[in-house]
């Protein structure tokens, strides 16, 4: 479990494929502080570490996880954001994220605000029900709140801060993102179904 508050950001530098997998090398300032077996969120996507070298850790991904979300297209050099496991012990500062990826959306708007900037986003409708105006939405691993919320649109805004520590900074219009929609939200539209 995770809250969607990115601790740092890391740096693609190896990719390699094995059969239907892909294995990722992620240079990053807690790299060296991971054990195997840990569970990090990487742009929103739970990946276990496999090994250690450095200030860089090894994570594989496989073909289901590769099929919903953005990790297919990642490349040498790219800028992902990352957060350790929740402890249960402190502050929840963002909402409950599992790291489980519900699908992608790609960015149709950004916009520069006096003092804030605002992405917009269009997803596949099929999800539409699962979320609402003012709820929580996980946006490349980031705890976010979705507001002008359509049938297969949302909009966030965000505060300088957060646009200077992840990887939202480089995001443009046609920039493929990782959706996870509110566990709760999920439930509520299962049990009503």
């Amino acid at each position: 479990m995770f809250t969607g508050i990115i601790e740092c950001l890391g740096k693609i530098i190896e990719i390699s494929a094995n059969g239907s997998n892909k294995t990722f090398w992620i240079e990053s300032p807690i790299s060296d502080q991971l054990r195997i077996d840990e569970s990090i969120s990487h742009d929103g996507v739970c990946l276990t570490v496999e090994e250690i070298k450095g200030n860089a850790h090894k994570v594989t991904a496989i073909k289901e996880t590769l099929d919903k979300t953005n990790l297919e297209g990642w490349k040498i050099g790219d800028t992902i954001n990352l957060e350790r496991a929740l402890r249960m012990n402190g502050r929840i500062d963002g909402h409950i994220v599992q790291g489980h990826v519900d699908t992608t959306a790609v960015c149709i708007n950004k916009k520069g605000l006096k003092g804030s900037t605002e992405f917009t986003f269009k997803f596949k409708k099929k999800f539409s029900s699962l979320i609402i105006e003012k709820g929580s939405i996980c946006v490349n691993g980031i705890s976010l709140t979705a507001f002008d919320v359509g049938k297969n649109k949302f909009t966030v805004a965000i505060i300088p801060y957060t646009l200077e520590h992840t990887n939202l900074a480089f995001l443009i219009e046609r920039s493929k993102v990782n959706i996870e929609f509110d566990m709760l939200g999920k439930y509520v539209s299962r049990i009503m179904r």
